[in-house]
């Protein structure tokens, strides 16, 4: 197979005269595999997004079946169902917020405006509704998906 065109510099040339412009450019891949980067780029457009979709990977991976991340955000947060809407709001925002800081609690406090006392609460419920899930590597990655 043929190595594909248009890589390394002469990629970032093309993206930087598209810059003005509202144009998509899709994955360098070998002109038998054109079709590919067609569709991803595609794909970008129909997603309303720009530029190089090297740039937006995580959201084009996210974004391939919309229905899927529905359905996904509703089974991880099915054991939140029998609290109050208030609650529910609350313990989600805190879960998302622990998994995208890592679990630092001032850093979490801090983008929830609560004391990191509440955080450490707010973690204990979860960990009463959820158990052993909140350590299971791949509920976490769902989690992370679904809460994003």
């Amino acid at each position: 197979m043929s190595s594909p065109a248009g890589t390394g510099r002469e990629r970032r040339a093309l993206i930087r005269s598209l810059a003005d412009v509202e144009a998509v450019v899709g994955p360098a891949r070998p002109w038998v595999r054109a079709d590919a980067s067609f569709r991803r780029a595609r794909e970008a457009h129909l997603l309303g997004l720009s530029g190089d979709t090297d740039a937006h990977l995580a959201t084009l991976a996210v974004s391939a079946d919309p229905d899927a991340v529905g359905d996904l955000r509703a089974r991880v947060l099915a054991p939140l169902q029998d609290l109050t809407p208030a609650s529910r709001e609350k313990l989600t925002d805190t879960w998302r917020a622990w998994l995208l800081h890592q679990g630092r609690r001032e850093d979490i406090a801090e983008v929830l405006f609560v004391h990191p006392q509440t955080v450490r609460y707010r973690v204990g419920q979860l960990r009463e509704v959820y158990g052993d899930l909140l350590t299971d590597p791949d509920f976490v990655r769902d989690a992370t998906i679904a809460l994003a």
